[in-house]
């Protein structure tokens, strides 16, 4: 029996999730940080810890992002942070690939204001926005469950 379905490729769902993304430019999400939004890294702790970390961004590994978003998962995995389904959430990874995937994801959960940043951290470098030595992480520590990066 064949499966009668055609195979997509990655090409084709990232076209089909950025389709639905208003994505930003590295600046335009430096600005809506400053507005408010929250700004989610997805990176692994190794490669920020190589690489560095964005200011106020806060850390939850893709692996984990959509438990500890979801309103409606368990309380003890939800990141405080997070606060309602209207918040403006921008999300990223070191080459803005896999955050939108991610952002069309979280709007699928019903966060309207999920999106991404256009080339991640790489480009968020290269534009000369700020950018800090991660912070030490507690070998303990939940992933994704911590605070924001410090100024």
């Amino acid at each position: 029996m064949t499966d009668a379905t055609p195979r997509k490729t990655l090409a084709d769902l990232l076209s089909e999730a950025r389709s639905k993304l208003d994505r930003l430019e590295p600046r335009a999400a430096l600005e809506a940080q400053s507005r408010g939004a929250l700004l989610i890294d997805t990176r692994s702790s190794d490669e920020r810890r190589r690489t560095g970390v964005i200011p106020r961004s806060l850390h939850i590994p893709r692996t984990v992002l959509e438990w500890r978003l979801d309103p409606g998962a368990d309380p003890s995995f939800h990141n405080p942070h997070v606060v309602g389904l209207e918040q403006e959430l921008i999300l990223v990874c070191a080459h803005g690939e896999s955050t939108s995937l991610a952002a069309s994801t979280l709007q699928e959960l019903g966060f309207v204001h999920a999106t991404d940043v256009v080339g991640g951290f790489a480009a968020w470098q290269s534009a000369g926005l700020p950018v800090q030595a991660a912070p030490e992480i507690d070998p303990e520590a939940v992933p994704g469950m911590g605070d924001p990066a410090p100024s």
